[in-house]
């Protein structure tokens, strides 16, 4: 979807329309979660702070979230997926994978299918789409954000190796602003030079990273579309309106410790009920430094109460002096297996 959560405010605030319209609440511990295309023109950009944002467009209207009407609209458009395809890998509530190989409306190709979907969109939610169509995930990504907004474009198997070639290797999954300086040291800094070094060169500088670097620069990636990704993690996070100290934390730990627990439990109550077995701490510097602890115990948190207990006694293992001030504080559970991996327990009487 093209600036979605800007979108839906324009869409259903006329007043809105043709303006730099930034989806964030006011305040110096806010960020944007959202900018119009009118916004970005001026350097505005999700997860921005947004007194930065408010800077560089003062002109700017900022709204406050709705994720209500976000996940109503979401919904329609993956009810609008679900017509064409099964598999349907959500990424978030405006991106999603679809397999198009074998179609429930039988449409000659991928690209049909993708402008049938884009012009449903359109009608029925008077909203814009962008699509990437291509041989796999990851260069069908790519392509989505080739045109946007409003966009389609596609990369046939013929046309993957000359597409890729003059890209920077910034471009690829994975490839950030740390490897993309690795890289450059390198001499790389298009997917071309990247496959010049060859296989073996990359997986003995890389490891397993670099045999991966290696298929990503020739357009090799096998993952498929997964319509039921299992649950990696479950968190709830908070930033303070005023910097705390450390000792100063476990009201707000316990708070989220309730927040992240109710998740779990429903993610129990699913026909998975797969058991987190390691618990995590989340912590934000006042500098935006972000640090994070974990503990994966003997036997997994079976209580909100231990959860608790486990998250705040996280904290004797962050080294930063006492009078360091944070700014923010999350919990989570993560280690997800299934219930028959666990392993055995012990007699507890011999």
């Amino acid at each position: 979807m093209d600036a979605f959560y800007a979108s839906v405010e324009q869409r259903d605030d006329p007043s809105l329309r043709g303006k730099p319209v930034v989806v964030a609440w006011r305040g110096a511990r806010s960020v944007v979660c959202a900018a119009s295309y009118e916004a970005r023109k001026f350097g505005v950009r999700s997860a921005m702070p947004a007194v930065r944002a408010e800077r560089l467009c003062p002109q700017a209207i900022f709204v406050p979230p709705d994720f209500t009407r976000y996940k109503a609209v979401s919904k329609h458009v993956r009810e609008i997926f679900a017509r064409h395809t099964d598999l349907i890998e959500p990424l978030s509530l405006d991106e999603a994978y679809l397999d198009v190989t074998h179609t429930l409306t039988h449409m000659p190709s991928a690209t049909a299918t993708a402008e049938a979907i884009r012009t449903a969109i359109r009608e029925e939610t008077q909203l814009t789409a962008s699509a990437g169509v291509a041989p796999n995930k990851f260069l069908a990504k790519i392509a989505s954000d080739w045109n946007k907004p409003d966009g389609l474009f596609v990369i046939r198997p013929h046309q993957v190796d000359a597409f890729l070639a003059p890209l920077p290797v910034g471009r690829l999954p994975g490839v950030g602003k740390v490897m993309e300086a690795k890289l450059a040291e390198l001499g790389v800094s298009t997917v071309a030079d990247l496959r010049a070094l060859g296989p073996a060169y990359l997986e003995q500088r890389f490891g397993r990273w670099g045999r991966r670097l290696h298929e990503l620069a020739h357009g090799i990636d096998d993952h498929p579309v997964q319509s039921e990704r299992p649950t990696m993690q479950i968190s709830a996070e908070d930033t303070f309106e005023h910097d705390l100290r450390l000792a100063e934390l476990e009201p707000h730990i316990r708070r989220l410790a309730e927040k992240a627990w109710a998740g779990y439990e429903r993610e129990r109550a699913t026909e998975h009920g797969r058991i987190a077995r390691t618990v995590v701490l989340k912590l934000k510097t006042h500098d935006f430094r972000i640090l994070t602890r974990s503990l994966t115990p003997p036997e997994p948190p079976d209580s909100l109460a231990r959860l608790a207990d486990l998250a705040c006694a996280l904290r004797e293992r962050v080294e930063l002096p006492s009078r360091t001030r944070y700014r923010l504080v999350g919990v989570g559970l993560s280690g997800f297996v299934d219930p028959d991996r666990l392993p055995g327990q012990h007699d507890l009487f011999a």
